[in-house]
């Protein structure tokens, strides 16, 4: 018997996931940190504001995508229903936060790689970090899944799960810095 062409998505995406996720974290513990590493011509600990705020800024972006979704699956009390533009500005500000990401990981990945060693806060984030691009792999194919057929609850599934990852991210590390290296509870 055949598996279903939902099935045949959600595992392809859910194997794709895996081997980013699992390479991102194989590179990261086989590599050796440079804490010289540049970033926008700053290094060391000059570098840890400039990741901050665009961290804070993926993070706008990730509310942003949070109303849109809602908006276009017509989820939000007392709006009226999307009108069809909204799924590209959707698509355009998903661009755009995954886009703001690439330096800040270029940098969090060359500088310091994955430490799980370290404390639980960082331990977390490089996780974390890890598995936000196998998420986002994982709804990119879903998302192109032919004639879309996945689940109903998988694509805002995996979104949820990627603005999680994101304020965990932003928790572990623009608020750790924002907090005078320290987490709030």
């Amino acid at each position: 018997m055949a598996a279903s062409p939902a099935l045949r998505s959600l595992t392809l995406a859910g194997l794709a996931a895996a081997l980013v996720a699992g390479g991102l974290y194989a590179f990261g513990t086989e590599h050796t940190p440079d804490y010289s590493i540049s970033l926008f011509g700053r290094s060391g600990v000059d570098t840890l504001s400039l990741k901050s705020w665009l961290a804070t800024g993926v993070l706008a972006f990730a509310v942003i995508q949070v109303g849109l979704a809602l908006w276009m699956y017509g989820r939000l009390p007392w709006v009226a229903a999307a009108p069809p533009q909204v799924g590209p500005v959707h698509r355009a500000f998903g661009v755009a936060a995954i886009l703001l990401t690439i330096p800040i990981a270029y940098h969090c990945a060359f500088a310091y790689g994955v430490q799980t060693k370290v404390d639980t806060r960082v331990a977390v984030h490089s996780i974390a970090g890890c598995f936000l691009y196998g998420a986002f792999v994982a709804k990119v194919v879903l998302v192109r899944s032919p004639g879309w057929r996945v689940p109903s609850w998988s694509l805002p599934l995996l979104g949820g799960t990627l603005v999680a990852t994101v304020a965990v991210l932003w928790y572990t590390s623009a608020l750790w810095n924002f907090n005078d290296f320290k987490l709030p509870f």
